[in-house]
């Protein structure tokens, strides 16, 4: 089998659901999951610090994009040390990996051998079933790929089936980001008509939008749902002052009516890979909640309850 180095984490749970786990030879400094995954050596590194506030690290990275600099580096000397024969890496966002063309720019000027690139792309759900069977065919687990994506749309399939006949299809709204306030896009929208829920905000395919308070209190969604990208509901809790101290936060039917969720974003919904099926299930466990029980919550998800 070849040696395989993976630079996102969707990535790297792809390889692991491929049953290549034993192949992977290094990650990202992101890449967290499945266990026994830290072992690896790490193939990146930021170049600004995920550390303070929402809007501080909004900040950073806009000043780095504005520049036309990389969020984040390629650790040449340890790819020159693993001598990989594939690398996995992205197009899709160069704010949450690095990006195909820092891999390509540091295979050129540093590397002394060529890998295979394999680059993931995913806008929607459908992208991301086409990069697995991508990263399936690249490492030789063709018929393996076909048959994991048989399983995950079989319980896609059952989940959206079941989800049809409920009654309650509320509108909601995800927010990836809360300072400035940014409206989750790309497979989430998706995810949410799926499990039987409205998107107030962002379109199925489309780079998630930036929205303003204004616009929320107008749309007044049923439900709020929040998955800031990279970060854990401890995290998310740390800085929820940040909604509730805006003079729109009470006014706002979802908050009133206690149907504010926090999810661990970084885990599920951010990821485009296997563990969308999760977020999936738990966008189902919201919406109906005396449907469905996939054991998620108090792990990927729980209410919002405020501090008396």
């Amino acid at each position: 089998m070849p040696n395989i180095v993976s630079l996102l984490p969707s990535a790297t749970e792809m390889v692991c659901a491929l049953g290549c786990q034993a192949d992977l030879k290094g990650r990202s400094h992101e890449c967290d999951f499945p266990n026994g995954i830290g072992q690896l050596p790490i193939c990146t590194a930021p170049n600004l610090s995920a550390d303070g506030t929402s809007q501080e690290i909004h900040e950073r990275v806009s000043g780095i994009l504005k520049d036309a600099l990389s969020v984040y580096r390629v650790e040449v000397d340890t790819l020159c040390a693993l001598q990989p024969d594939i690398i996995v890496t992205q197009t899709q966002c160069d704010v949450c990996a690095v990006s195909f063309n820092d891999v390509e720019q540091a295979l050129k000027k540093y590397l002394d051998f060529t890998p295979t690139l394999l680059s993931l792309q995913a806008a929607n759900l459908q992208g991301v079933w086409d990069d697995i069977l991508r990263v399936a065919q690249g490492v030789g687990k063709e018929p393996e790929g076909r048959e994991l994506l048989a399983s995950y749309q079989m319980r896609v399939s059952a989940i959206v089936d079941q989800c049809k006949s409920q009654s309650s299809h509320p509108s909601v709204a995800c927010i990836e980001w809360m300072e400035p306030l940014m409206s989750a896009g790309n497979w989430v929208p998706e995810l949410v008509q799926l499990a039987g829920g409205q998107s107030a905000f962002g379109e199925p395919g489309a780079h998630a939008p930036w929205i303003t308070w204004d616009a929320l209190a107008q749309a007044n969604p049923d439900m709020l749902i929040l998955m800031p990208c990279g970060f854990s509901m401890s995290r998310i809790e740390k800085e929820m002052h940040i909604l509730t101290e805006n003079p729109a936060w009470p006014t706002l039917k979802a908050v009133q009516q206690g149907h504010v969720y926090m999810t661990d974003g970084n885990q599920f919904f951010n990821r485009p890979g296997p563990r969308l099926i999760e977020s999936l299930e738990i966008f189902a466990e919201i919406f109906h909640l005396t449907r469905f029980n996939f054991g998620h919550e108090g792990i990927g998800w729980r209410r919002w309850i405020p501090a008396n």
